[in-house]
C-alpha cells in the first residue's frame, strides 16, 4: 500500500508554532535539572531543529514561539523596529493611580551587572480577570486583595515585568504573556500547540522582508 504524505510541502521548509507554556516548565528542550519539566515533554511531535524564540521564566506562562527558522530571533528582537509584547499580570494588593502612572512613565530596576536602569514609557491598564483564564496550581484565591494589569513592553530585560511591579511594592503573583504584536495566545489552553503558516506568522509579527 502506498504511503500518502499529508503535508509534503513541509519538506525542506521552516515551520512555525505557538504554544501556551504552562506554569513550572522551562522554555527549552534540553538542559536544566532532571526534576524540571521542559517544553519537549509536551504531547506534540515537534520537527527536528525546533527551538524557542525568546524565553519565559519557569514560573511565567503563556505565549511562546517555536520555530525551525534560525533567523526569527534576530528579526524579532535585534532589528531596528521594536515589537510589542503584552503580559497579563496579577499583582499583590490594589494599585493606586499614582503607582499606575509610575509604571507607565518609567520605574527604576536593577539589570545585569547591578546597573540601575529606568524603564521607558509603556502601556499599562487595569483589567478584569479574564473569564476563561485557566486555573493554576498554587494560585492565590481571588479573595486576597490584588489587581490585574495588562502591560505592553517593547523591550525585554531579564525579569523586567516582575522587577517593575516589585519596584512599586506590588509583587507579581502571576504573569502570562498573551501576545507578541498581533500573534495572540487567544483561547489556547496550557500545554497546547498551534502551527502557524509562514506568511501569516510574519504578518502577525509585523516583520517585513523575511524571505
Amino acid at each position: 500500500m502506498a504511503v500518502v504524505l499529508l503535508f509534503p510541502f513541509f519538506a525542506g521548509m521552516n515551520r512555525y508554532f505557538i504554544i501556551h507554556k504552562p506554569f513550572n516548565m522551562l522554555s527549552q528542550f534540553t538542559g536544566g535539572r532532571q526534576t524540571e519539566r521542559q517544553i519537549g515533554e509536551l504531547d506534540y511531535d515537534f520537527p527536528e531543529g525546533i527551538h524557542a524564540v525568546g524565553r519565559l521564566d519557569n514560573h511565567s506562562e503563556g505565549l511562546l514561539i517555536l520555530t525551525t527558522n534560525k533567523k526569527v530571533t534576530r528579526l524579532l528582537f535585534q532589528g531596528e523596529q521594536p515589537h510589542g509584547r503584552t503580559y497579563l499580570v496579577r499583582i499583590k494588593n490594589v494599585i493606586k493611580p499614582v503607582d499606575l502612572e509610575r509604571l507607565r512613565t518609567g520605574v527604576p530596576i536593577i539589570i545585569a551587572g547591578g546597573e540601575r536602569y529606568i524603564t521607558p514609557p509603556c502601556k499599562v491598564e487595569i483589567v478584569q480577570k479574564p473569564a476563561n483564564l485557566a486555573d493554576r496550581v498554587g494560585e492565590l484565591s481571588d479573595d486576597y486583595p490584588h489587581t490585574w494589569l495588562l502591560i505592553t513592553l517593547t523591550e525585554g530585560k531579564y525579569h523586567q515585568v516582575r522587577k517593575m511591579v516589585k519596584s512599586i511594592h506590588h509583587p507579581c503573583q502571576r504573569l502570562i504573556r498573551v501576545s507578541i504584536e498581533d500573534l495572540e495566545l487567544g483561547d489556547l489552553p496550557p500545554g497546547a500547540v498551534q502551527e502557524i503558516p509562514e506568511a501569516e506568522f510574519f504578518e502577525k509579527l509585523k516583520i517585513a522582508n523575511w524571505n
